[in-house]
């Protein structure tokens, strides 16, 4: 179900095609400022961000922003004890339809966040665009990868056209991180 909802992925890899390393976080090489800026300037202007549970934009605001933290540890939706913002939300055991309505988004845009599992899921269900950032310089070997296919060898990019994106706009962010906007 997309229903009344634009979706938006927002994801950073390594040359490799990672998100994080190996112990499943992301390390600071992978941490760019104007890469920061431009994704929270984007979830300024969203309805509501889903990710995983290490998947989170790490600010001091980010409890006010609407969000569903996607988890296999709830049996379908529950609201989050720490923060009044948030529903966990299990999509085996609910829709992303009662999940937004749950969390009290009935229509905008959602941004997702990540992880592999995250963006995956939303590979399924389709997104509107999706912005990948690369940081040409960094490598992560044995790391996370952006997409599930991932892990067999398949470039993200490779996964979005898989997926009927098509690269649309382009820009760097930095002397060596790339943004590209893929589009449906």
């Amino acid at each position: 179900m997309r229903g009344p909802f634009r979706i938006e992925g927002y994801a950073i890899a390594s040359a490799d095609g990672m998100i994080a390393d190996a112990s499943g976080f992301m390390p600071d090489s992978l941490k760019f400022e104007a890469d920061q800026r431009f994704f929270l300037e984007a979830l300024d202007r969203v309805a509501m961000v889903a990710h995983g549970r290490l998947s989170h934009e790490c600010q001091p605001d980010s409890h006010t922003r609407r969000r569903l933290i996607l988890t296999r540890r709830a049996p379908d939706l529950a609201p989050d004890p720490d923060s009044p913002n948030t529903w966990l939300w299990n999509p085996a055991g609910a829709t992303l339809e009662d999940a937004c309505v749950a969390a009290g988004c009935e229509a905008g845009t959602l941004a997702i966040a990540g992880g592999t599992e995250v963006f995956s899921l939303f590979l399924k269900i389709g997104y509107d665009d999706f912005y990948l950032a690369r940081a040409l310089e960094v490598r992560l070997p044995g790391g996370v990868p952006v997409f599930s296919q991932g892990r067999f060898g398949q470039s993200p990019e490779d996964v979005l056209r898989d997926a009927g994106l098509k690269p649309a706009e382009s820009q760097w962010l930095h002397d060596d991180v790339s943004l590209i906007k893929w589009t449906a």
